[in-house]
């Protein structure tokens, strides 16, 4: 059997990656960041909801072992916050806030989805719209998410909204503000932003951004994205965008729209296109496309 002869080029990759695992292992050893573990993180987010909105029809649980269970999520979360708190006292206060707040929250995602219910004519029941409906898991996942994140715990909940975001489309920052009775509608595409304020009974269709109209890594703690009032409807594939944007109540925003200005309560905004249908039989010209 021959070998073909180490080369100096060979030599000269074999340092260079030497090199690199040094210069990695240092920065790995320096780094004071912790990370939840993300497979934890998922499992927390399906399982909690499934338990809070989806009971197994085959096992139906009594009170005390739903209580269990409640405490098994308890110490299920305790561990994902101690990963990136590294605090057990801390640890202990967050997870006992967040589960002090779960009635509130539940009864607020219960809103949301009466809320899908009562103003779409495809849903045809509750149980249908907490089920099969994208739009409620992404408001469900955001609402435990901004919960955390007022409690001042930042990485987890991005991984959570991250989680949603990849399985639904929809990108909720867990740090915007969002009112009552939420309604996403199909939902692909959606984006809202961190710092956005979104009132009471607001409709969002798929496509819609809600944005910055900046970068600025200065401007960062400015609030940089718009605020939606009360009962606004947003139609799909509108980008409404800046800190100072505001929509005023009562308003409709059309699809395709594209506002960086604020509009006043009771609007109707909308992009005027020309659509013209013809018969094509006979045609006078040669259509010619490029693409």
């Amino acid at each position: 059997m021959n070998y073909e002869p180490t080369t100096i080029n060979d030599q000269s990759s074999t340092l260079n990656i030497a090199n690199f695992i040094k210069q990695l292992h240092h920065h790995h050893q320096q780094s004071t960041t912790s990370f939840p573990d993300k497979e934890m993180a998922r499992e927390f987010i399906d399982g909690f909801f499934g338990f809070l909105f989806i009971p197994e029809t085959q096992k139906k649980l009594s009170e005390f072992e739903m209580a269990k269970e409640f405490e098994s999520f308890k110490s299920h979360l305790s561990t994902l916050v101690y990963d990136v708190v590294g605090d057990g006292n801390r640890t202990q206060e967050i997870a006992n806030k967040f589960f002090d707040e779960v009635a509130d929250i539940y009864k607020a995602l219960q809103k949301d989805a009466a809320e899908v219910l009562k103003f779409d004519p495809a849903a045809e029941s509750l149980e249908e719209v907490l089920v099969a409906y994208p739009g409620f898991y992404a408001t469900a996942v955001y609402r435990f998410s901004h919960q955390l994140w007022k409690q001042g715990v930042k990485i987890l909940p991005r991984v959570f909204a991250e989680y949603a975001h990849s399985k639904t489309g929809i990108d909720i920052h867990p740090g915007a503000e969002i009112g009552a009775s939420f309604f996403i509608d199909h939902g692909t595409g959606i984006v809202i932003g961190e710092t956005t304020l979104i009132g009471n009974r607001v409709k969002i269709y798929q496509g819609v951004t809600l944005g910055a109209l900046s970068v600025n890594k200065e401007a960062a703690k400015r609030k940089r994205h718009p605020t939606i009032e009360d009962d606004v409807i947003i139609y799909s594939g509108a980008t409404i965008l800046g800190g100072d944007t505001v929509i005023g109540h009562d308003s409709v925003i059309g699809g395709n729209v594209w506002l960086t200005n604020s509009v006043l309560p009771n609007s109707i905004v909308y992009h005027k296109s020309e659509v013209s249908i013809r018969d094509k039989n006979p045609l006078p010209d040669v259509l010619n496309f490029v693409i």
